[in-house]
């Protein structure tokens, strides 16, 4: 039977529960549950709506630890350090492009000298030393062609730091920059070293011999790499690495086996240190012009 608008209105108005007020304020919502549903608390607060998902409770992604906070596997730590990652240590074609094609570029000579026939790789090495015979004449293809090999193969010292030091450099100023310190340490230090060589030889106090002595390797690369990256680490790091490099320069120094290298590895470093001085100022810069509002 059809009940009358009177009749309705009636029920609307009476209380869910003997005795037990509605609220005054109270949504339909909240006033009617689910058969066999509590209902939920008067003074209830609503959820957080930050925190809101398909349940209503937590991000899906995310679990609550028994402090009570949202952890999403998704952000950095609360202590604001990103997870560490071993694979960053070694160059990727994305993450440092530079630094993985010239690792498998040396990678290449390395075997490709290992294995050749030793008169034809001895060829191709004095045609690619920077001595000052083929910087006199031709400079720039003797300072590209000579960093093109490893002196001492792939298990030297300077070749194993190698990828691990251009990684570091590359993934904080780029692929442009670690391939100019890298470049520009390896030229200036040859010239640096090689110009004293022929001025010697000049003078008569160096046989004619030392203007061809074999020149090659990415020695001087790789140590203004070191010099730059150090710079650029907090201190924890930075003071650890240089002096781990000076002391390793200095006492290739002190046995004078090849001071004209020798030299070279320290002025490298120096050098290094110098442009990582200048890439963390230009970086403070562009940080300080970012955050300064436009007038």
């Amino acid at each position: 039977m059809a009940a009358t608008e009177a009749d309705a209105a009636g029920k609307n108005d009476r209380p869910l529960l003997a005795g037990i007020p509605a609220p005054e304020h109270a949504s339909p919502i909240e006033q009617v549950s689910a058969p066999g549903q509590a209902s939920p608390p008067e003074h209830a607060s609503p959820p957080d709506p930050g925190l809101a998902s398909v349940s209503g409770l937590v991000p899906d992604s995310g679990f609550v630890s028994a402090s009570g906070l949202v952890h999403d596997p998704g952000l950095a730590p609360a202590s604001g350090l990103a997870p560490w990652r071993p694979g960053r240590l070694l160059p990727t074609p994305t993450g440092a492009p530079f630094t993985f094609c010239y690792a498998l570029l040396l990678a290449a000579t390395t075997v490709f000298a290992e294995n050749a026939d030793p008169a034809l790789v001895l060829d191709l090495l004095r045609g690619s030393s920077t001595d000052v015979q083929h910087l006199a004449h031709a400079p720039l293809l003797a300072l590209l062609t000579s960093a093109l090999w490893s002196a001492g193969g792939l298990l030297s010292a300077y070749a194993l730091a190698f990828p691990f030091v251009l990684t570091a450099l590359e993934r904080r100023v780029g692929s442009l920059r670690t391939a100019a310190v890298f470049f520009g340490g390896h030229a200036i230090a040859t010239l640096a070293t090689e110009v004293p060589v022929g001025l010697s030889v000049a003078l008569g106090q160096l046989p004619g011999s030392a203007l061809h002595r074999l020149d090659y390797g990415i020695s001087f690369g790789v140590m203004t790499c070191v010099g730059a990256l150090a710079v650029l680490l907090p201190p924890w790091g930075r003071l650890p690495l240089l002096f781990a490099a000076g002391a390793l320069a200095v006492s290739d120094l002190l046995a004078y086996l090849d001071p004209v290298s020798d030299w070279g590895h320290l002025l490298s470093l120096t050098l290094g240190a110098a442009s990582g001085a200048l890439l963390r100022r230009v970086r403070r810069v562009r940080q300080t012009a970012v955050r300064t509002p436009a007038p």
